[in-house]
């Protein structure tokens, strides 16, 4: 029945915010494998926070949002000694997490990086958790903080299988800011009718524009984007626990709503009901801090470089074959202004490889981008689409990713082509992955953290269940300096 729009009536809420509500408030996550990745996801979260912190650009945007407006007894900021309100402190980890894109990833009709949610969350339950203590109540565990991981990471996956909001220029951080929402909502203690208030308040803020991941405009606000979504979040939870009222047709509302002012009168499509497909699929970005598109490129790159490496004055050209969604968002030409330029570029990405022999966050630098061999090789490189690796980037039961790298000289002498269907990140690579995985924690978390801190932290996280059952504000006491 079509609602007569002169008619003040509120309607009934519309049904996928109610979906989100009666997940997040009743599902049971009862998949173990979920929460083993969920587990490996937080490590790796927590690493790409420390690593984040080397970096002064990253580093600036963290602490109070003006001097002075801190918060004892607040949510911590893993690696620094701040105490924040969980609003702000959620901004500050989001922030960490996602500085050098080098958290986990999740491919579809949309695109981003799950894990940026663990913004939100830590913050919330570090706050929840020391808030209860001083009342007598009990804390939230770092197995609540993996269930609700789990679900956010189900919400803003769920959503992206089959709704590309690239294609009308909003940012998945939306979907972020939507997850997060719902999930603070309930740590907090609102009810099932509280988290459909804050939920659309959420739609209703619509969306940030693409326009600081795309050329010319590329620049550093991709890394702190998601950290701004997971701010926003705990503003909407806390005013929806408050009794903030909300606006039950967000999304269908003829004229006013999501749908008609963003989404181009379309509706929502899912592939799936809520579960915990997301968590046990989610990829990883093991080896690289490079844009999830480009990951098995990179990998053929080094497979290539003993080949190339000596040789690199007689390329003739370098042809690299690509998903769809790859060559619409990283085939990039001409000058890269900075790092955020080129950590999504494809072409400097393979670059890297094929001179050095690796790709590390610092090679994004404008030092290492200087050396004039990388942009002579980027002129050399045609870029295409291999309509069977788009294909098998939406097949929902192999979620690849694959590339292809190919070399060929003026002697007319070529490299083989080497094609990768799915990086180390991948579910089907998890075996071979998570050991390099917690040796990139490792290594990350020794690079920042007191070498007494250090063997805490691995003693902890080598006892699954001992870091299971950890309150939240004890496992932040091992973060803080």
């Amino acid at each position: 029945m079509n609602h007569d729009i002169r008619s003040a009536k509120r309607p009934e809420p519309d049904p996928p915010i109610v979906d989100i509500a009666n997940y997040v408030a009743d599902y049971r996550i009862d998949s173990a494998e979920a929460y083993q990745t969920a587990r490996y996801m937080l490590l790796d979260s927590l690493g790409c926070a420390m690593l984040a912190m080397k970096f002064p650009e990253c580093v600036k945007h963290l602490g109070p949002l003006v001097p002075g407006a801190t918060l004892p007894g607040g949510a911590r900021v893993p690696g620094t000694a701040w105490e924040l309100d969980p609003a702000q402190a959620a901004y500050n980890i989001g922030v960490q997490v996602r500085w050098l894109d080098f958290n986990d990833t999740w491919l579809a009709a949309e695109w981003g990086h799950p894990s940026d949610n663990l913004g939100t969350i830590l913050a919330v339950a570090d706050y929840v958790s020391r808030r209860n203590l001083r009342v007598g109540d009990a804390p939230l565990t770092v197995r609540d903080v993996l269930g609700y991981a789990i679900k956010a990471h189900e919400i803003q996956g769920g959503y992206a299988l089959r709704n590309s909001f690239n294609r009308v220029g909003l940012d998945h951080v939306i979907l972020v800011r939507l997850a997060s929402t719902a999930v603070a909502t309930h740590m907090l203690g609102g009810s099932k009718q509280d988290i459909i208030n804050a939920v659309s308040h959420s739609w209703i803020d619509n969306g940030v524009l693409r326009t600081y991941r795309h050329a010319p405009n590329t620049g550093p606000r991709k890394s702190w984007a998601a950290g701004d979504a997971c701010r926003r979040a705990v503003i909407h939870a806390l005013n929806a626990v408050k009794g903030c009222v909300g606006y039950p047709s967000a999304l269908t509302a003829k004229t006013w709503g999501f749908y008609d002012v963003a989404f181009k009168g379309k509706a929502f499509e899912f592939e799936r009901p809520f579960g915990s497909y997301v968590m046990e699929n989610v990829l990883f970005k093991i080896s690289y801090p490079a844009e999830f598109h480009a990951q098995t490129a990179v990998e053929c790159a080094m497979k290539l470089h003993p080949q190339v490496k000596d040789r690199l004055e007689t390329i003739e050209r370098i042809e690299i074959e690509t998903q769809e969604a790859g060559v619409r968002i990283i085939d990039k030409t001409g000058p890269l202004a900075n790092y955020a330029d080129r950590d999504h570029c494809l072409q400097y990405m393979v670059a890297v490889p094929l001179i050095f022999g690796r790709l590390t966050a610092e090679d994004y630098t404008d030092a290492v981008a200087a050396d004039p061999r990388i942009d002579a090789l980027r002129e050399k490189m045609t870029v295409k689409e291999n309509p069977q690796f788009t294909k098998d980037y939406f097949d929902p039961d192999k979620r690849y990713i694959g590339n292809a790298v190919q070399v060929f000289f003026r002697d007319g002498s070529k490299t083989e082509k080497v094609s990768i269907d799915y990086p180390i990140g991948h579910r089907k690579r998890r075996h071979e992955g998570i050991p390099v995985l917690m040796r990139k924690f490792e290594d990350a978390i020794a690079g920042h953290l007191p070498a007494r801190q250090v063997a805490r932290i691995l003693e902890v996280v080598g006892n699954p269940e001992r870091l299971a059952a950890l309150p939240v504000p004890q496992w932040l006491d091992l973060w803080t300096l």
